[in-house]
């Protein structure tokens, strides 16, 4: 449907952001449900995210999703933020409320803890999850973990010190264990893991995989990567090769937007399976 010059605005921004499916997911619940909105893809650098987030602001825009490398900074940006997002330290939604307020929220926690319970149910209760990588995506990881009740957090990064200040802030807040690893410990970090999450960008179009051994997890790990574009993954095909039960993050990325589609549209979006199919043609069409 076309929008007219009442049109409700919100976006996305990112650098890069052609990658990402949102005004495609966010366009199929405004032509499903009728609403007159429009949803922008808003590729910006790093060092012009204040100025663009004040910009928008001004031009009427409800909000913002926000996409990497902003979250951590978009947090920095905000007058209020929600529990999820001071627990993560980053926001992925940004809204406007007037007077120049910017309210900040995270929703991937959520999206990637309704994503998991898809698959898991209340599988990971009390039992050990790896999380790979320590940025802004990690956090969110974290609390979706807390929230689902898993026993213990096994933070790896190719620099141990980063994992260790990540532990070091996320303790006082949620429940599980927390341990930090390098990426030379993995083989010990990944003993016993009902699940791992690749909470980094790595296997998205155009960068390179993770280099991981799949060899010292246990046959019943599931193997999860939040990257969506591609929907497969390397390391989801090495896994599928292997034996190994995956999920992938289109199931977070349609989740976490519901949400946000209600703070900027006022409609109720809901994931279904016609969404996940139109999703998985528009990233094998690559359009």
């Amino acid at each position: 449907m076309s929008a007219s010059g009442n049109a409700k605005l919100a976006g996305i921004v990112g650098w890069p952001v052609a990658h990402t499916l949102s005004p495609r997911l966010h366009g199929y619940w405004l032509n499903e449900l009728g609403i007159d909105g429009l949803y922008v893809p808003l590729p910006v650098r790093p060092e012009d995210l204040s100025a663009v987030v004040r910009g928008v602001m001004k031009a009427g825009f409800k909000g913002l999703n926000v996409t990497i490398p902003h979250k951590q900074a978009a947090f920095a940006l905000c007058h209020d933020c929600d529990l999820a997002a001071r627990m993560a330290g980053a926001a992925n939604l940004l809204l406007f409320p007037g007077e120049g307020r910017i309210e900040g929220r995270n929703t991937d926690a959520a999206g990637l803890a309704a994503s998991l319970v898809e698959q898991l149910g209340n599988g990971l209760r009390e039992k050990p999850v790896v999380v790979l990588g320590a940025g802004g995506a990690a956090r969110a990881v974290a609390v979706a973990l807390n929230d689902l009740g898993a026993g213990e957090i096994r933070i790896v990064n190719r620099s141990r010190g980063r994992a260790e200040q990540l532990a070091a802030q996320l303790s006082p807040h949620i429940t599980p264990k927390i341990q930090a690893f390098e990426k030379s410990d993995w083989s010990k970090a990944a003993k016993d893991a009902a699940l791992v999450i690749n909470a980094t960008s790595a296997g998205m179009n155009g960068t390179p995989s993770l280099d991981i051994s799949l060899d010292v997890l246990p046959k019943y790990a599931w193997i999860c990567d939040i990257v969506y574009n591609p929907l497969e993954t390397e390391l989801l095909k090495r896994a599928t090769k292997a034996g190994f039960r995956i999920i992938d993050g289109l199931g977070m990325l349609m989740h976490q937007g519901v949400p946000a589609f209600a703070a900027f549209y006022g409609g109720e979006a809901k994931v279904s399976p016609p969404l996940r199919q139109y999703l998985e043609r528009a990233l094998r069409s690559g359009k």
